[in-house]
């Protein structure tokens, strides 16, 4: 057994696994749901979408305004939390309240797959979390086989437009555009969603310009020297999950693979 998950497996039989969840991220209340855990939940985060319907679950507030009468008045023990959205100040207030914060902020899809097996353990559902990660390992291999390519396809993935903001390489998108036989252009930012110039993509003229979005595909016809646009190569990305790591992403990932391999 791989030492992390040994330890994970360590600590929570000294604690015991979780009873009463609180949901601090949307793509970890869809593992939840996707380990088979949905009756733990207590409460979660409004106005976020998920594949689980949820409107039954309690409301703790936003992102940006926790409502932490309301969270310790559910009586959680155990919160979960994506590291990234969480600033100092929150993080301080939670830790205060004594109640075990699991954070979590995978990098890479591998690190995805492993997430499965330790929320797994931590919400007694051991062995459902390693078939999630064995069946997740194994698609996205699969997936790497089926369409890399060398040289990779050169791609800008816009996830704002005014201003312009894209996705820096330790996001977990960075890692699945490589599955796809592609790689991010601002690959060495590691600001998980720094903003850049024109200017700055225009040097980097990718092949592909990736958008969250079909709207923001007009702005790019200003900019006929970019390749991708002159090849007619800016696309929606066809599967928002694909930003919303959880299982689902397995799905999203092979469309935007399918996408891909159409690239010139």
């Amino acid at each position: 057994m791989r030492l992390w998950l040994l330890c994970v497996l360590l600590v929570a039989q000294q604690l015991g696994a979780a009873e009463r969840v609180i949901s601090l991220a949307p793509a970890l209340t869809e593992v939840m749901a996707e380990l088979g855990a949905n009756e733990l939940l207590v409460g979660q985060i409004e106005g976020v979408e998920t594949l689980y319907a949820t409107s039954t679950v309690p409301s703790v507030g936003r992102y940006d305004q926790l409502e932490l009468e309301t969270l310790i008045s559910l009586q959680p023990d155990l919160l979960l939390a994506w590291s990234d959205s969480l600033s100092n100040a929150q993080r301080s207030q939670l830790k205060q309240l004594g109640i075990p914060l699991y954070e979590v902020a995978p990098r890479n899809l591998a690190q995805l797959g492993q997430l499965f097996a330790e929320l797994g353990i931590q919400l007694g559902k051991a062995e459902r979390g390693r078939q999630l990660q064995q069946q997740f390992d194994a698609g996205v291999s699969e997936l790497r086989s089926r369409y890399g390519r060398t040289p990779p396809i050169s791609v800008f993935y816009q996830v704002w437009q005014q201003p312009l903001y894209t996705l820096g390489g330790r996001q977990i998108v960075s890692d699945a555009l490589e599955v796809c036989g592609a790689r991010n252009v601002f690959a060495e930012l590691t600001l998980p969603a720094p903003q850049v110039s024109i200017e700055a993509v225009l040097a980097k003229d990718p092949q592909v310009i990736l958008l969250s979005e079909v709207q923001q595909a007009a702005a790019w016809h200003a900019w006929p020297q970019l390749q991708a646009v002159r090849s007619g190569q800016v696309w929606a990305v066809p599967d928002s999950g694909l930003e919303r790591p959880s299982f689902q992403m397995l799905g999203a990932l092979e469309q935007l693979c399918q996408l891909l391999q159409q690239a010139q």
